[in-house]
């Protein structure tokens, strides 16, 4: 083999860079396993608590060039106590701005392991918006990730350019589909996402994760008109684990027994279960989960009910329980509750559940897609809203709880608790049999199809990894010949 043909099939030297939050570290690392999966050479760079997570839920041994760098965590400086390194690890807004100044402390650790060991491109979270300075300086490209779909990117775009934040319902213009959005986005949390989201426009590309076909042709090609920007599809990417104890162990330590899960979930009949999750960011009052409650026990079907708001709480008084629940309603034992985190993909991947109460954070819809499972859906914050629009207008795979109220974080009180009623309604409309949700649940199995057709070879997403692959030598072989 000439020396030419060597240089081109020599493997990419890749840094990823992840958020300290688990909705964005466990999508991120799964991407880098994907490259690692081609015989790159990745390093994730992270922090010691972070990184005790990822090395149980990522098989390192089975990617010879895939390992870990990690970087101090500045607790003393922010004042958090050890091991609490991640958003979904504290449940307030004072340790969750700490967090935050955190990531800031961790610039210039990880900006001096990068200088010293120079990489071929960076893919960092675009909360890091100093990144974009470090890969000006070292003359290498950097993709951007922010773990959103690339249809709730667009419609934050055509919100921001015709100022839509004061009105309480509006249909957003420019898109390729009337959406109708029955709640207006906060102005603070826009602020904060554009002002990251300008800095991501200025990067090579911007990885998703998700699929061509569901996010659609018509607004990956809005969003590259619009922006002048790429987006490399590369999902879904928790199709990468395949087997029970690879989806029981993606990312944190799960709350119950995967054993006890399974064996629960064998015993029920096909479409029987309604699995209920908020995700980690996502803490309802008492009152708005004794709403929960009353609503799933009246709808009459079975569930799994995911409530990180009790983890730790497992032995609570019968008057405590009583805030959240009605009375006795654990005893009759229609559902299993799970008082921390769940083995998501595993339990949605299950022939047992019928549809997914969810707030539509982008990995709970991805992965509810990629199951071929049916919502109902519930936004609280962030981009949710969004999603939920593309699960329910424009996908026809889901159907809306009725929320209302836009928050800016998950947690704390809000002013509107979503009604017993409403939760009944939505589910029996998704689980009650009828033309409806045949329909819907139709929709949901094709879609789900599609997203396994895509990461396998000859996909959209399995070619799209292929493309910015070879792009980024490109890239970095012209690099070599300057």
């Amino acid at each position: 083999m000439d020396l030419e043909r060597e240089e081109i099939e020599k493997p990419l030297k890749l840094y990823f860079i992840h958020y300290l939050a688990a909705g964005h570290m466990i999508p991120l690392c799964d991407i880098a396993t994907l490259f690692a999966s081609r015989g790159h050479h990745v390093t994730i760079i992270s922090t010691p608590s972070n990184a005790q997570t990822l090395r149980r839920s990522i098989p390192f041994n089975d990617y010879h060039h895939l390992c870990l760098h990690t970087v101090p965590f500045p607790s003393q400086e922010v004042g958090l106590p050890d091991g609490v390194e991640s958003l979904s690890s504290v449940t307030d807004l004072d340790n969750l701005a700490k967090v935050f100044q955190a990531t800031t402390l961790l610039r210039t650790p990880i900006e001096h392991f990068v200088e010293e060991n120079p990489p071929d491109c960076i893919v960092a979270d675009f909360i890091y918006q100093w990144v974009d300075e470090l890969a000006n300086k070292l003359n290498i490209p950097r993709l951007a990730f922010n773990g959103f779909s690339l249809f709730a990117i667009c419609a934050i775009e055509s919100v921001k350019a015709h100022s839509l934040y004061a009105s309480g319902s509006f249909v957003i213009p420019g898109l390729p589909h009337p959406i109708a959005m029955n709640a207006a986005p906060p102005k603070q949390m826009s602020d904060f996402l554009e002002s990251m989201m300008e800095t991501e426009l200025k990067s090579h590309g911007l990885i998703v994760n998700n699929f061509a076909e569901l996010d659609g042709e018509e607004y990956i090609e809005h969003y590259e008109k619009t922006t002048g920007h790429k987006a490399w599809h590369l999902g879904p990417v928790s199709l990468i684990r395949r087997t029970a104890q690879e989806k029981a162990e993606r990312g944190e330590k799960s709350a119950v027994s995967v054993h006890e899960c399974l064996s629960w979930l064998d015993s029920k009949r096909d479409d029987s279960v309604l699995y209920i999750c908020f995700g980690s960011l996502c803490h309802f009052s008492d009152k708005q989960l004794y709403e929960i409650a009353c609503g799933v026990e009246a709808s009459g079907h079975e569930f799994i009910w995911v409530v990180p708001e009790k983890k730790g709480k497992e032995d609570e008084s019968e008057e405590e329980k009583e805030k959240w629940m009605p009375k006795g309603f654990e005893e009759r034992k229609k559902g299993l509750i799970i008082r921390g985190w769940a083995p998501q993909v595993l339990i949605l991947s299950h022939r047992a559940v019928g549809a997914f109460v969810t707030h539509c954070g982008w990995n709970s819809t991805v992965e509810a897609v990629s199951a071929g499972v049916p919502m109902v859906t519930w936004p609280v914050h962030g981009e949710q809203f969004y999603n939920e629009k593309l699960v329910t207008q424009v996908r026809g795979i889901g159907v809306e709880v009725g929320a209302e109220e836009w928050s800016a974080i998950g947690f704390g009180e809000r002013e509107k608790v979503v009604c017993r009623e409403s939760i009944e309604k939505a589910v029996r409309r998704l689980m009650g049999g009828g033309d409806e949700a045949e329909k819907i649940r139709r929709r949901a199995r094709e879609l789900g199809d599609k997203a396994m057709q895509a990461v396998r070879e000859g996909g959209s997403s399995h070619n799209n990894l292929t493309a910015l692959i070879d792009d980024l030598r490109r890239l970095r072989d012209r690099k070599v010949l300057d």
